[in-house]
């Protein structure tokens, strides 16, 4: 993987992550608030805003459903002072404040973070965040969705729309990619990300949106499909895993 990114990332379940570089604190599509195994705080997968209180923290969500977003996490703001969310459009966050309403294919600087973004291909964005020289894409549910019995017109409408996506941003390369790799996809699980890594980049690569299957990662390191990019792929074994990348 080269050189050290600096960063420090937790798998909080499903698509949820947290980022950690300097006194910066990303979390994104975050949900689950029962622990791993009776563990506290980010070891058992659980964010706990007491922790964060002096960090400079932003919550991203990428869409309204209840994998991806709860609105417990809008009651954060008491215990965290230097607190930002920042909601896909599609989110009620009713009077929640320092909130930026993210809308696809748009453009946030929001204090000292640019944010970019894509429309998914089910619901909401994806998220490009860039700070402190560290560049992450978190793809929400904006993947090449591809089901077994669906209608093939369906099916082939939906590899469109996510090739579209992915071609904007054709050619830039990101430290740290999210990327949704769902073993349910049988078969075609890899499209999304394969089309990804060949369009874009990524030094390090996170599959999300598994949930508790961690045998896609033995279905991923015997596929020749993915021979060009699976030593930048890491291997989550369980909610709450730290990673220092």
């Amino acid at each position: 993987m080269g050189d050290k990114i600096g960063a420090e990332v937790w798998y909080l379940f499903n698509s949820g992550f947290a980022v950690s570089k300097g006194e910066r604190f990303f979390i994104f599509d975050y949900y689950e608030f029962m622990p791993f195994r009776k563990q506290k705080g980010l070891s058992g997968g659980v964010i706990n805003p007491e922790e964060l209180k002096d960090l400079n923290v932003m919550v991203f969500a990428s869409h309204a459903h209840m994998d991806h977003f709860v609105p417990a996490v809008l009651k954060w703001g008491k215990e965290i002072p230097n607190l930002h969310y920042v909601l896909s459009y599609d989110i009620d966050f009713g009077k929640t404040e320092r909130v930026t309403k993210a809308f696809p294919n748009a453009s946030y600087e929001i204090s000292g973070v640019s944010v970019r973004t894509l429309k998914s291909t089910d619901a909401g964005v994806a998220f490009i965040a860039e700070f402190d020289g560290l560049k992450i894409y978190h793809a929400g549910d904006l993947n090449w969705w591809h089901w077994d019995g669906e209608p093939e017109d369906e099916n082939r409408a939906m590899g469109d729309a996510y090739k579209a996506e992915i071609d904007k941003i054709k050619g830039e390369t990101f430290d740290l990619a999210f990327i949704p790799l769902d073993p349910r996809l049988e078969k075609e699980y890899l499209l999304g990300l394969d089309y990804f890594m060949k369009n874009a980049d990524a030094r390090v690569i996170f599959p999300m949106h598994f949930r508790s299957h961690y045998s896609v990662f033995d279905t991923l390191a015997q596929d020749p499909a993915a021979n060009e990019y699976r030593s930048r792929v890491l291997r989550i074994s369980r909610r709450g895993e730290r990673f220092e990348v």
